[in-house]
């Protein structure tokens, strides 16, 4: 089993958003604490307690501060997360503080280890960003996925003065992100929430198929009127990779026509071969030639073996045993010109059927490609 953390930033992201949703999906808050220890950090303390807005008990995370540090340069910050003794805890701790002093420092125009961090070079930010990867670590979260994030308007006062929304660090912060309008005003998602998700490879691609765990509910300290300003994390496990041990057939061929190679390729896949290829080759005498493949289970290679016997003329087939990892995947439908097109969704990349998009095309009179961007653009759910 792999574990999986799904981020539903239902108002918004704040790292003590996270921070507190996870904990109370059941990280234990004695290793987030440890792990903050180790930065070296002083003057603070960490709860984590109930809390019940608009029916709904979530917790929210407090960093009580008894120092009077309250900005520190980035390098600093990087230095004390560093400390961290768990290693994949540092990583994705010191990944995330780089890139806020990357991106603070090109937006100042200084070096990023000697960017003077403001609001974000208090105790919070170290105690989110390392209690959010302590948390992720001791729940042993393998993936992240995130819904869109809503996007606030208006405008954010920093340091700096008043800033429109969301803040020039955070939209740096968010390139590539998946994001979407909100009627709600101000900064719903913060720079260290921004920072948080790139560090931890967050992906904005529909969530896997996984076995439903524990949900989280992390409250803001921002109070709204008609409805509970929480964002929520779903834990589960996904199914392991299909991994397995099949068989690849192969022949050389230089006196077979493409027309009949065409053929073979189509009457191997409808005989039970699992993927069916031709590889040009130069063979002896340089003559021009093919290698045909097939992909096979064990039980059904012999048939399979025979089909390019028969239909080539080949005098031998070569046999080799390979182990494929075959990751989960998912399908969804989207509707292009009214039309359906189904796209075909694994852990890393997904895309629109071929054979979909070439009936909406015929149909439409549109260009195949422009078919495939379309359905791979939309945003329409499930």
């Amino acid at each position: 089993m792999s574990r999986v953390c799904v981020i539903s930033p239902f108002t918004g992201l704040a790292g003590d958003m996270l921070l507190a949703a996870l904990v109370d999906a059941g990280a234990p808050l004695e290793a987030v604490r440890a792990a903050v220890a180790d930065t070296g950090l002083t003057g603070w303390d960490l709860a984590v307690t109930p809390v019940l807005t608009h029916g709904l008990t979530g917790r929210r995370a407090t960093v009580s501060v008894t120092d009077g540090a309250t900005s520190r340069k980035a390098g600093e910050l990087i230095a004390m997360a560093s400390r961290v003794r768990d290693r994949e805890v540092a990583e994705v701790a010191v990944a995330a503080l780089r890139a806020i002093a990357e991106v603070e420092g090109r937006l100042h125009g200084e070096e990023p280890d000697q960017v003077h961090l403001h609001e974000l070079g208090g105790h919070d930010t170290l105690v989110d960003i390392v209690g959010v990867a302590a948390a992720l670590r001791a729940l042993d979260v393998r993936a992240v996925h995130c819904e869109a994030l809503p996007i606030g308007a208006g405008t954010v006062r920093t340091a700096h003065g008043v800033l429109p929304c969301p803040a020039p660090a955070t939209s740096a912060l968010l390139a590539g992100a998946r994001v979407v309008g909100t009627s709600l005003s101000g900064e719903t998602v913060t720079p260290t929430a921004a920072a948080l998700l790139l560090a931890i490879g967050a992906d904005y691609g529909p969530a896997p198929a996984m076995r439903m765990g524990s949900t989280g509910y992390g409250v803001g300290t921002r109070t709204l009127p008609d409805r509970p300003n929480v964002a929520v994390v779903r834990l589960g496990d996904r199914e392991p990779a299909d991994v397995r041990d099949l068989v690849v057939l192969e022949t050389n061929l230089d006196d077979v026509t493409g027309e009949v190679l065409g053929y073979v390729v189509a009457l191997l896949l409808d005989s039970g071969a699992l993927d069916s290829w031709i590889t040009p080759v130069t063979m002896k005498k340089g003559r021009p030639g093919h290698v045909l493949h097939a992909l096979a289970t064990p039980e059904a290679a012999d048939g399979i073996e025979r089909r390019m016997l028969v239909e080539t003329g080949t005098l031998g087939v070569r046999r080799t045993t390979v182990r494929r990892d075959a990751q989960p995947r998912e399908t969804d439908t989207v509707q292009v010109r009214g039309m359906p097109v189904r796209r075909k969704h694994g852990p890393h990349h997904g895309k629109p059927e071929y054979d979909d998009a070439v009936t909406v095309a015929r149909q439409t009179g549109l260009p195949l490609r422009t078919v495939l961007g379309m359905a791979a653009r939309s945003t329409e759910e499930r």
